[in-house]
């Protein structure tokens, strides 16, 4: 085959292309050339490199000998996007209410700009959220894994199964009861203790150097002041810390104990998600005191707005607050 010296830059233009090119684009370059090599048969060359005739006629189509640029993958992205319909004090606002609650997220945010007079949908403060990330405005706290429960098997003198017939209809019926570990610096521990009703998801937090059947007995001191409602009965895991002196304060008190079986913290499930979010939602987040009084106003002050600001998904988006007020309404009705 004989070449014209016209057409030798070309060709060497050519080939410097087809090297330029990204390998996919290679790729489909071989399909043609194959096709245009080889008796031009489309059933042959789909058979040879496993693509269908569709796959081929478009980019056959496509192909222009002059530009192997044609043979690259073109942009998806529609001519015409999307604008935001948000002012920027709208986008403000959800801005501040986030690093307020780091934790919270957009099905929550809503309650709370409703609350304020400010009518958003969900979706769109989830588009808000997802662009003050992308301009790096909004900044997630990590996730870390300082925290952890504990466990230990206890037998009980007082303490009980729950019976199979108990069943927790209104507030104070059952609080679950159970400790966490947070650690704050190497080497240090220290116990945090947190009730809820499951009722009303009302919670009460306190923090502790240690966990013992003294300091057991302090918190239920504290929960019996700090709950709105009487309480009729408790439930904790295994931990020696629910044992001797707090048990014998839970019969002094006239509450019915309830301990749950080995190695079943499924059936404590209530305050297991409440450790959850009070470590996620205040220990991750919150730069709190080092010292165990200062500590505990600072949990007073989150108990405060986790149980009258924070919306509940459980409750409908209501907080423990509200919820108790439309009992007790319903009650009086």
């Amino acid at each position: 085959m004989q070449i014209r010296d016209g057409s030798l830059p070309r060709a060497r233009a050519l080939g410097r292309c087809a090297r330029e090119l990204s390998r996919e684009a290679q790729v489909r370059l071989a399909w043609i050339d194959f096709y245009r090599t080889r008796g031009r048969n489309v059933a042959r060359t789909c058979r040879r490199f496993g693509i269908s005739r569709q796959t081929f006629y478009r980019w056959w189509h496509r192909y222009d000998p002059r530009d192997l640029g044609t043979l690259e993958a073109r942009s998806h992205r529609p001519q015409r996007l999307r604008q935001p319909t948000w002012t920027a004090a709208v986008a403000d606002r959800v801005l501040h209410l986030r690093r307020r609650f780091p934790r919270w997220g957009k099905d929550k945010l809503v309650v709370l700009l409703q609350r304020e007079g400010l009518v958003l949908s969900t979706s769109m403060v989830g588009r808000i959220l997802r662009k003050l990330k992308q301009r790096g405005v909004l900044v997630e706290p990590l996730r870390s894994g300082s925290t952890r429960t504990r466990r230990a098997l206890r037998l009980r003198p007082y303490a009980v199964r729950k019976p199979k017939q108990y069943q927790a209809i209104q507030p104070g019926d059952l609080v679950q009861v159970d400790t966490l570990d947070v650690r704050p610096l190497p080497g240090v521990i220290w116990k945090h203790f947190t009730a809820r009703d499951i009722v009303s998801r009302w919670d009460v937090v306190q923090a502790h150097t240690r966990a013992t059947a003294a300091t057991a007995t302090q918190f239920l001191d504290s929960l019996e002041q700090r709950m709105p409602f009487p309480i009729r009965a408790l439930q904790v895991d295994g931990g020696s810390e629910f044992a001797a002196e707090f048990e014998q304060a839970c019969q002094r008190h006239g509450l019915r104990l309830f301990v749950l079986p080995p190695r079943s913290p499924k059936l404590n499930g209530a305050v297991e998600r409440a450790q959850r979010t009070h470590s996620e939602e205040f220990y991750q987040v919150t730069p709190h005191a080092l010292d165990m009084p200062t500590l505990n106003r600072e949990l007073r002050e989150w108990e405060k707005t986790y149980n009258t600001v924070r919306p509940h998904q459980a409750l409908g988006y209501l907080t423990p607050q509200e919820f108790l007020q439309q009992w007790h309404a319903k009650r009086k009705a």
